[in-house]
């Protein structure tokens, strides 16, 4: 019978637990996904937890013996939700819109950021500078003169106080856009311009033909960000657009769109927190969509610009 090696088990066990250079041993990986399940879980948390209540009864809601799993499954509660939010239309007014001014920020800050990595001209620090400083302003420092020059320009109440503002660069979190395009620009090597202009071609043939192509990672990644963030805001799209132009604005007058179709008082009208939050759930449903279409073009864009610092 071999004889027990203890020498050759502790360097073997030790191989096991950290790996050859600790990265890639057991102890390392059990606190990584330890760490990775725990942040998951905080995230997911109140997903679950609208996703499970949006589909109980008020007597599963009242009952404190029922916490994850109903007793029955009560849809009609998405179907109220679905009429109260107007939820087709809803949607494609929503979508069209948020379209229209994601599209407009992301062509915009492209080639404000092409122009601010490739050209030099007079101030282009200060400029920069400024460009950056409209990040850190809150809007409600510049909502005042905003809805003036919108009411001067007859702007106010349209969705073209978001557009117009989105086309020339000043869209919600734009210079977080421009900032992108700018790094990704600046790692195009001087050379491939420069034999693009001995062969004759203009700087708008440059940018298009070569520029944009290589790009495609940026334009995937500015478009998700600000798809997300315009369909999200409600205070500034409140404030300039009005009404109920975006289904998180539908969500807020939720209560009162209910009340109206369904009068207080009539048996099996009242508004409950489930109905409440299948709402909710119908809200945030378009963009888990997206989401789940489009995490690999996202996480591949974020690798390819790297906006991580990488």
């Amino acid at each position: 019978m071999k004889k027990f090696d203890m020498k050759h088990f502790k360097i073997k066990a030790k191989k096991i637990m950290f790996g050859m250079n600790f990265v890639d041993g057991l102890i390392y990986k059990i606190v990584i996904y330890t760490l990775l399940i725990s942040f998951s879980y905080i995230y997911l948390y109140p997903v679950l937890f609208m996703l499970v209540n949006s589909f109980m009864s008020v007597d599963d809601l009242i009952n404190p013996g029922v916490k994850w799993i109903p007793t029955i499954l009560q849809y009609s509660n998405y179907s109220r939700a679905i009429e109260v939010l107007q939820l087709p239309a809803a949607i494609w007014s929503t979508t069209a819109y948020v379209l229209k001014v994601s599209l407009s920020v992301t062509i915009s800050s492209a080639i404000i950021g092409y122009g601010f990595a490739k050209f030099d001209f007079p101030l282009k620090k200060t400029m920069f500078v400024l460009m950056l400083a409209t990040f850190i302003l809150p809007s409600q420092v510049t909502m005042a003169a905003n809805m003036l020059i919108f009411r001067n320009l007859g702007l106010m109440s349209t969705q073209n106080s978001m557009i117009l503002p989105a086309i020339f660069g000043q869209g919600i979190n734009a210079a977080i856009y421009i900032l992108i395009f700018y790094q990704f620009f600046k790692t195009i090597p001087g050379v491939l311009m420069e034999s693009a202009e001995i062969d004759g071609a203009s700087q708008s043939r440059i940018f298009l033909k070569i520029a944009i192509p290589l790009a495609i990672p940026s334009f995937i990644i500015v478009f998700l960000f600000s798809f997300v963030w315009y369909w999200n805001e409600t205070f500034i799209t409140a404030l300039y657009v009005g009404g109920q132009a975006t289904l998180p604005l539908r969500l807020q007058g939720f209560r009162s769109s209910y009340e109206l179709l369904f009068p207080p008082g009539s048996p099996g009208s009242e508004l409950n927190e489930a109905i409440s939050l299948a709402g909710n759930m119908l809200t945030i449903l378009p963009l888990l969509v997206l989401y789940f279409i489009a995490q690999r073009y996202f996480v591949e864009s974020i690798d390819r610009t790297g906006i991580t610092g990488e």
